[in-house]
């Protein structure tokens, strides 16, 4: 069974090699797109200690912290497993997300300032619903940056927590399904709007259009993604 081929880079000793090798973890696996149909998802430890530099023991605790999270499995004498969520828990995680950011979106309209707001306008004017199909994969990253952005603009602690507790899998799943049945485009549609409503300081429409936005992924993953 082939590994997963992380893009990893050697940690230079520090008081905490733990932290550092679970952040450095964390950010290789929210790198990947776990959901693809070909995604390699078996890690080594052995080459994972050689390739950061460090011995097992704080690997072996950052691996452990991330099975807590359920970012990986640790499967007695088979091997360690980066993990992925089943359809129904995807379809779950992705109804929460869409209430925190429609929220965040309510909070942003009362507490971000205009030029926080008119910042996001360097993740939506750049592209048109015409022509992202040549700008696909610079179109998935700024898609996440997007709904980043929203969460960040409410500056409620608790709501950036819990979604970055999602984060990992959600971005997944993104990342998997923007380039199907012509997602992109129509969710360039959805930015412009979301953010026009934030302009305006609609709270209640920009609740709705981000809540509506989220929920045509759950929609889409619910009728076209088998995930294993």
């Amino acid at each position: 069974m082939a590994n997963a081929d992380l893009d990893i880079r050697p940690i230079d000793e520090a008081p905490s090699l733990k932290a550092r090798a679970y952040e450095a973890l964390k950010s290789a696996i929210a790198g990947m797109n776990i959901y693809d149909d070909e995604a390699q998802l078996r890690l080594d430890e052995r080459a994972l200690s050689l390739r950061f530099g460090v011995s097992r023991t704080p690997l072996r605790e950052a691996l452990a912290q991330l099975e807590q999270e359920g970012l990986v499995r640790i499967v007695p004498r088979r091997g360690i497993y980066i993990a992925r969520k089943t359809k129904a828990e995807m379809l779950e995680m992705i109804a929460v997300w869409a209430a925190l950011e429609s929220m965040a979106a309510r909070l942003a309209v009362e507490v971000a300032a205009d030029e926080e707001i008119a910042a996001l306008h360097e993740l939506v004017d750049g592209f048109s619903a015409g022509d992202v199909g040549s700008h696909m994969f610079e179109y998935s990253d700024v898609n996440i940056r997007f709904h980043q952005a929203i969460i960040a603009l409410s500056r409620c602690k608790m709501i950036a927590d819990m979604a970055n507790g999602l984060f990992t899998h959600v971005r997944a799943i993104r990342r998997r399904t923007i380039f199907e049945r012509d997602r992109a485009r129509r969710s360039i549609v959805d930015h412009k709007d979301i953010v026009e409503a934030l302009e305006a300081r609609n709270g209640e429409r920009a609740e709705r259009l981000v809540r509506e936005h989220t929920l045509k992924l759950r929609e889409h993953v619910d009728r076209f993604v088998a995930i294993d």
